[in-house]
């Protein structure tokens, strides 16, 4: 090994679209520093080959959806972490960066430390240690040197829970802040009639089938509350039959969007928004919209979360904030009459709309807006564990 990072030996595992998205950020961010690149190699996806990969294989092996299709898949799945633990011992590199995807990633970096215990092995994206199984934080200190967090609350998690040393690099909605910001014309349409409400189900076929019934239920309710209101429902091209097929009888039909500029563009105009939890809460707070979350899931799923989640709140704008400042309506309290109710506060003038947008600036503060890239802090915290192991 050289020890430096200008021409070290990187493999970088990623086995989702999302983290094959970081990957590929990160691979630019490393070869602009200064001196030799990198050389790269590993498992990722379209976006991490087009910055020079060659993927030890499709990532599309393990696009595997639900319990049935997991075990199915199983041997398959276990074949595959053999085969890149076993290249990634075999090539010996410097470094070894796995990128979120822990059930997967995590089995690899296990097998490459305890077979070539020299190889640093960096962790791109934290696990929910704070929100359950939060053994795992310990557990990782055995075979990651470094956890690079993309929530501002996760280094201090690892050091409660004694886990790998972590640094907060950055969540890659901190990048697309040009695209969610509203300008003076489009921040006047937020304020005009009617108004522009999103309405966001989530992305998994679950998570739709569940949200949306309530949703349009909701939706149609506070209409005739709130008076006339232009609903606008992003989705992306895989979901747009589904999700058109399923709006279609809809007495308040929203505006379906499938295009990323049109998405944006909604963004950029709502003055409120009805959301399933999930990530999208942080694209609303950096966007300034005043939101009501809501979750359901099955009753089974709901006692094992009751016994293994530990965390004040589901909705990860809260956690930045650290506090509830924005409304999640869960389970059987999700009635359409209770979402609408939430939803109207959101939409005109009310002290939880006011309370929101007061808080969003010190969301900003939280998540680092402004500052330098999470790719090329991320670039930094790796030079820094390849140069010393302190």
């Amino acid at each position: 090994m050289n020890g430096e990072a200008a021409g070290a030996s990187i493999v970088l595992v990623a086995c989702e679209e999302s983290g094959d998205r970081l990957g590929a950020a990160l691979m630019r961010a490393l070869r602009s520093q200064p001196g030799q690149p990198p050389k790269f190699s590993g498992v990722g996806g379209p976006e991490m080959t087009r910055e020079g990969i060659v993927s030890l294989f499709p990532i599309d092996d393990l696009a595997i959806i639900g319990i049935d299709a997991v075990i199915a898949k199983l041997p398959m799945i276990l074949r595959r972490i053999r085969e890149t633990a076993n290249a990634v011992i075999a090539a010996n590199p410097d470094m070894l960066i796995i990128i979120d995807s822990p059930d997967f990633t995590h089995r690899v970096a296990r097998k490459v430390r305890a077979a070539a215990p020299h190889i640093r092995i960096v962790d791109y994206v934290s696990p929910s240690v704070w929100a359950w199984r939060p053994w795992r934080a310990r557990a990782m200190r055995k075979y990651v040197d470094h956890v690079l967090a993309l929530l501002p609350f996760e280094p201090a998690a690892h050091e409660r829970l004694g886990g790998p040393p972590c640094t907060y690099v950055g969540h890659p909605v901190v990048e697309i802040v040009d695209q969610l910001r509203p300008n003076e014309i489009e921040n006047a349409r937020r304020e005009a009639s009617p108004p522009v409400v999103l309405i966001l189900p989530g992305s998994r076929g679950g998570e739709i089938r569940r949200m949306l019934p309530v949703f349009e239920q909701a939706i149609e309710i506070a209409a005739q509350k709130a008076g006339p209101i232009e609903f606008v429902l992003p989705t992306v091209p895989h979901l747009v039959q589904r999700i058109m097929e399923a709006t279609a009888a809809w007495k308040v039909p929203p505006r379906i969007v499938v295009d990323a500029e049109d998405k944006w563009a909604a963004f950029r105009t709502a003055r409120a928004a009805l959301a399933a939890s999930g990530t999208v809460t942080l694209e609303l707070a950096v966007s300034g919209i005043p939101t009501v979350v809501s979750y359901k899931i099955s009753l089974l799923e709901e006692a094992v979360a009751r016994l293994m989640v530990s965390t004040p709140t589901i909705v990860l704008a809260n956690l930045v904030l650290g506090e509830h400042a924005i409304p999640e309506i869960l389970q059987r309290e999700a009635t359409p009459e209770r979402l609408a109710a939430a939803l109207v506060e959101v939409i005109g003038p009310s002290d939880q709309r006011t309370r929101q947008l007061k808080n969003f600036p010190r969301f900003d503060a939280a998540m680092g807006i402004g500052r330098q890239s999470p790719a090329t802090l991320a670039a930094d915290v790796i030079h820094r564990v390849l140069t010393d192991r302190n």
